[in-house]
């Protein structure tokens, strides 16, 4: 399992840096120190260890286990803002997810991950009267990921996600007061500072 998280491992680094089609087996290969043989024992093509990145993006992330409700929701969309400026293997897996042209062609895997994810938090605000009557829990965290997805592209683009924690907060001024219940909404802490409390 050793050889195998070295090639992951690797493989984030190179897809990050140039892409889907500008890594080469041979660059991953050379980064991670290890032979063709090693990485075909472990993986069948460069697409088969690119949806490994993809899939496991999120696998070194310290995220809390349990779900907590709308603070919660929010405070892990801020981890991973804070995550995705310096952590490769997210850093990889998402760039890998958005692109069309590489792995993630009609494959919407990661997206359904997160949004499961998602999904958790919002049962337990529901749970504790946090979301409005009218929200439908699995709608919205679909709504959410997207949005989430929008907006690190454009925060990738524009500042190379230094801005991400900020424009996270604002995505959620906007996002809040249609899903959390008037009792809730007052009491949902918006601070890109929450982001760094798992990091």
């Amino acid at each position: 399992m050793r050889t195998r998280a070295a090639l992951v491992c690797a493989a984030a680094e190179v897809f990050d840096q140039v892409g889907y089609h500008g890594a080469g087996i041979n660059r991953i290969l050379a980064t991670a120190g290890l032979t063709s043989g090693a990485m075909y024992f472990h993986f069948k093509s460069k697409e088969d260890l690119a949806r490994a990145v993809m899939l496991e993006q999120a696998s070194t992330l310290r995220l809390p286990a349990e779900p907590q409700g709308l603070q919660q929701l929010v405070d892990v969309t801020l981890t991973l803002a804070v995550e995705l400026q310096s952590n490769t293997l997210l850093r990889a897996g998402v760039r890998l997810a958005v692109d069309q042209g590489g792995p993630a062609l009609n494959d919407d895997s990661a997206y359904d991950w997160w949004a499961r994810r998602f999904h958790g938090e919002l049962d337990v605000a529901r749970e504790r009267g946090e979301l409005r009557e009218d929200v439908d829990g699995s709608e919205f965290a679909e709504v959410l990921v997207a949005a989430f997805t929008g907006t690190q592209l454009k925060s990738q683009i524009s500042a190379g996600w230094s801005d991400l924690p900020e424009r996270i907060v604002s995505l959620w001024r906007y996002l809040l007061p249609g899903v959390a219940s008037a009792e809730a909404l007052p009491q949902i802490l918006l601070d890109p500072e929450r982001g760094r409390q798992w990091v």
